[in-house]
């Protein structure tokens, strides 16, 4: 196996072409390839906030006899972003994220990917794979996530984002990376958000001090605070947009089909994985979505830390989804 933490590695794209129409001579992605020398092969996304290094992998779980390939989201400030890339576009889209990777697992001889997992907008940008590729990907595995983005969960994020941009130290998209961050903005971005990841219950039950915070104002020091002090705000705007506008009939709109349609022409055997208590990717989108995948299974994470339940914060889920994947993946042809 390898090292707690790799070295991230990079791929160039040349002459990118965005969805919105926007060129650039060449775009990167920062992805980890860990037990590369195993046959099968296992793809892992970043979600909104990841890096490839702090991404639940599940290495040395249930894919530790699987070739794993991390690779980070456009626009997560590691592959190509706005903090990093000139002329980086505002709008993003997840095929632009999917016709990237799809380039770097050429690049890597990569004819067949055994099974994908994605956690939250990871969990979008996998479902975006099934229905664009969708003879590669054999299983997908997709937690706290949606094959669309709900009104309801497109209006939460209108509250993070407004609290970014009218805040009075952001000073507007083109900021070059070097510039002083807006730290109001991104403490007020995340103390809008903040209360979003758990749920009620967690909060009820203190369970903060699981994660070794005293009181509830040093938890919100660090999640609501510090934990945003390494991200560009233009980055964290940029994912958001691309999380609201998530749907998977946008991959083939040219024939007009259906959210249903689309969903329902996914080939690979689907393993959705809601928590219980997510308040923006409910369960409820996920037994929907299952009963339009023609193989699909649901295991809702039966848990009280919400949408972080899916992100590996509370070692008991993880345990949980690990049981889960692996039993998924022994029964897979």
């Amino acid at each position: 196996m390898e090292t707690v933490n790799p070295k991230i590695k990079s791929f160039s794209v040349p002459d990118f072409t965005f969805q919105d129409g926007t060129i650039l001579p060449e775009i990167r992605l920062a992805y980890l390839d860990l037990n590369s020398e195993a046959s099968k092969v296992a793809v892992v996304q970043t979600c909104f906030r990841g890096r490839v290094n702090s991404t639940l992998n599940f290495a040395n779980g249930a894919l530790r006899d699987y070739r794993t390939i991390v690779v980070a989201l456009l626009g997560n400030g590691e592959s190509s972003s706005s903090s990093n890339t000139a002329g980086f576009p505002k709008s993003i889209d997840y095929r632009d994220c999917v016709r990237a990777q799809h380039e770097l697992l050429r690049h890597l001889s990569i004819q067949t990917v055994a099974v994908m997992i994605g956690f939250s907008m990871g969990g979008q940008c996998t479902y975006y794979w099934t229905v664009m590729h969708p003879i590669f990907i054999q299983n997908a595995i997709i937690i706290c996530s949606s094959a669309r983005t709900s009104r309801h969960n497109f209006q939460f994020l209108e509250g993070p984002k407004a609290a970014l941009e009218n805040s009075v130290d952001y000073a507007g998209t083109g900021r070059l990376s070097e510039l002083p961050k807006p730290h109001r903005g991104l403490r007020a971005f995340g103390k809008a958000y903040s209360a979003w990841l758990t749920s009620a219950e967690w909060f009820d039950q203190e369970l903060y001090k699981d994660l070794g915070y005293e009181t509830l104002s040093d938890w919100d020091k660090d999640v609501a605070g510090a934990n945003y002090d390494s991200w560009h705000p233009d980055d964290l705007l940029g994912k958001l947009g691309m999380w609201q506008n998530a749907d998977i009939a946008l991959c083939d709109s040219s024939r007009g089909r259906s959210f249903e349609e689309a969903v329902s022409s996914i080939k690979a055997r689907v393993l959705l994985m809601p928590s219980q208590t997510d308040q923006y990717f409910r369960w409820e989108a996920s037994e929907r979505e299952c009963r339009l995948i023609p193989d699909a299974r649901l295991k809702t994470i039966p848990s009280v830390w919400g949408h972080l339940a899916g992100a590996g914060s509370n070692k008991k889920d993880v345990r949980w989804m690990d049981r889960e994947i692996s039993e998924f993946l022994e029964n897979s042809k």
